[in-house]
């Protein structure tokens, strides 16, 4: 089921389709730990069937037999944030932003704690739930300003204003953006395309 109403919403339908194309943090992120699991892992029966998992689970039904399967092993985390990834790009908004959920603190994998957050407030955007997004993505980039995910979770604050109703407000806020990474070729990049999102007209 698609909570999300995108035939509502163009611009909201814009703003999914800009979280899946240009954000691939969750899906590297999991096929980074997959090596590693894979490495690391493959001695032991168990941890192999898992690491064997986390590498050949493509479709949602496989990767949730892996989870049940595997969920408290040491690849389990890895394997619940490509499901996660794997809903999200499904529509299944409220099912990812579960298994994110599930992930918060310190469930994730080593040096991936930042991804279930930023995960956890995109399905909130996806969902409508704009408000509860704003938050999460200005707390997340206030307390971790040198995460990799930072940019990431201030484009999202600024596509959350925006959605709410108030463009003026977040095309300003990503001029002040746009300014904190001057020189950065990709990171003003990003910056233009959730502009560009945000500045065209909405088809009536």
């Amino acid at each position: 089921m698609n909570w999300f109403k995108t035939e509502d919403d163009p611009l909201a339908e814009d703003f999914v389709k800009e979280i899946r194309a240009t954000i691939p943090w969750l899906l590297a992120a999991a096929l980074v730990v997959a090596g590693y699991y894979g490495v690391k892992n493959y001695m032991a029966a168990r941890r192999a069937a898992a690491s064997e998992a986390l590498v050949n689970a493509y479709t949602a039904e496989e990767l949730e037999e892996a989870v049940s399967k595997f969920g408290g092993s040491d690849a389990g985390g890895a394997l619940k944030l490509r499901l996660a990834k794997k809903y999200f790009d499904a529509g299944r908004y409220q099912e990812a932003l579960d298994q994110y959920a599930a992930l918060s603190g310190d469930k994730a994998p080593d040096g991936f704690a930042d991804v279930p957050e930023v995960g956890k407030a995109q399905c909130q955007e996806a969902l409508g739930n704009y408000a509860d997004a704003l938050a999460a993505y200005e707390a997340f980039a206030e307390a971790n300003p040198n995460s990799y995910l930072a940019l990431t979770a201030k484009l999202g604050a600024a596509r959350a204003i925006a959605l709410s109703g108030d463009k003026e407000k977040a095309l300003q806020r990503l001029a002040d953006i746009k300014e904190s990474v001057k020189g950065d070729a990709l990171s003003e990049a990003r910056v233009d395309a959730t502009e560009d999102c945000i500045k065209r007209p909405v088809a009536k």
